[in-house]
């Protein structure tokens, strides 16, 4: 997370280049002149310090105090459209670049996760949609605008009128090329060797270990977060003993990912009322059997791999279908879009291992160890705290 807006930083630190800003557009915004010439975007692209506000989905009201805290004023800002919305079409200027033909429509889409959420089917609130990226997420759509944490909001949906609600570890699979790099010499000579990914190897790893680790509890906070976990916040494992290989760190860490994230789950159902009750993984850690596994065993439910696993652009298609009327609806053109692969079930032994590591031990560490975090910054001073 970033701990300033940008365009305060871009006015404090570089005044002349503030001074000759015209306008303040998101990437898609920008690339949406570029192709169409129009200053307009997708309020589903709409995540960041911006004068936005997340519970209308329209820019801030002016007595809004986001236009107090932001050098931004509503001229410098483009217009906002629904997802689904077609916004232009292809001008001579674009076509000439890309080759994309001349006056092929352009439609609003959304953000990156949000694409993601209804790629995999996710567009009722009891489904879970866990992304196992460089980032790791869980969201649910809703209807209802939810703060899970207070005072961050939800971002918008990619479908009109929604919510996209999300908790994520920012260091999330992220941490299984982090392993690669300082422990997986082995797997990236053989991988060289025998043609294939380092990480379809580490899965050797995973199953040569059993449920738990061998009571190896890692707590994935390998970046600091804003208020749950703070900013102090850092990674953690406890457990080892003369039984632990680097198979047991791999282990450890998908099943850290997996705690974290389940209790993201329960902050969810605790602020929503709705019960999850099934779960789709996309992203791609998703294709890791393994880790299908361990996720549907922590979780305790039904954890399914969409037939794709790069569900983002997916969920991108979905929008430009219902543009174009190639369905009426979002409900239509996502049920006849996506559809699950491969279900993986709990097994009920590992489980109830996971179920009291999960009660008895992972939940308990962060509150115990925090002050110890908090010292540690204090001494090193790493995580800064500017």
């Amino acid at each position: 997370f970033r701990s300033e807006s940008e365009a305060n930083w871009i006015k404090a630190n570089q005044p002349e280049i503030w001074a000759k800003t015209d306008k303040f557009l998101m990437l898609s915004g920008y690339l949406n002149y570029r192709m169409c010439g129009r200053f307009i975007d997708s309020a589903g692209s709409q995540v960041g310090y911006v004068p936005f506000d997340y519970k209308r989905l329209k820019w801030a009201g002016a007595s809004d105090w986001k236009w107090q805290a932001l050098p931004i004023t509503r001229a410098m800002l483009p217009e906002l459209v629904p997802p689904g919305t077609v916004i232009g079409a292809i001008d001579a200027v674009a076509a000439a670049a890309t080759g994309i033909p001349l006056g092929t429509p352009l439609i609003a889409a959304a953000a990156d996760k949000a694409c993601e959420v209804i790629g995999a089917g996710c567009i009722e609130p009891h489904i879970g949609c866990l992304s196992y990226g460089t980032t790791a997420t869980i969201n649910t759509t809703s209807a209802k605008y939810l703060e899970v944490t207070s005072f961050i909001p939800p971002y918008p949906a990619a479908v009109p009128g929604a919510y996209s609600t999300e908790v994520q570890i920012f260091r999330g699979y992220w941490m299984v090329n982090w392993f690669k790099e300082q422990f997986g010499q082995h797997e990236k000579t053989r991988a060289v060797a025998e043609g294939v990914a380092a990480e379809e190897l580490f899965d050797e790893l995973v199953n040569a270990v059993p449920p738990g680790s061998m009571g190896l509890m890692l707590q994935p906070y390998w970046s600091p977060g804003l208020k749950v976990p703070g900013p102090e916040a850092k990674g953690a494992v406890i457990g080892f003993g003369d039984v632990h290989t680097r198979a047991h760190f791999y282990r450890a860490i998908l099943e850290g990912l997996a705690y974290a994230l389940r209790e993201g789950k329960e902050r969810i159902e605790k602020r929503s009322g709705v019960p999850i009750t099934a779960l789709r993984v996309s992203g791609g850690g998703s294709q890791s059997d393994a880790a299908m596994q361990l996720t549907a065993d922590i979780f305790g439910l039904p954890t399914a791999r969409p037939h794709v696993y790069e569900t983002s652009g997916l969920g991108a298609a979905i929008d430009a279908a219902v543009g174009l009327k190639l369905y009426p609806d979002f409900t239509t053109a996502i049920n006849a879009m996506t559809r699950i692969g491969r279900v993986f079930e709990p097994l009920p032994h590992n489980q109830k291992i996971y179920d009291e590591l999960y009660h008895r031990v992972y939940q308990k560490m962060y509150l115990r160890l925090q002050p110890l975090y908090r010292e540690i910054q204090k001494i090193t001073g790493y995580p800064r705290m500017d």
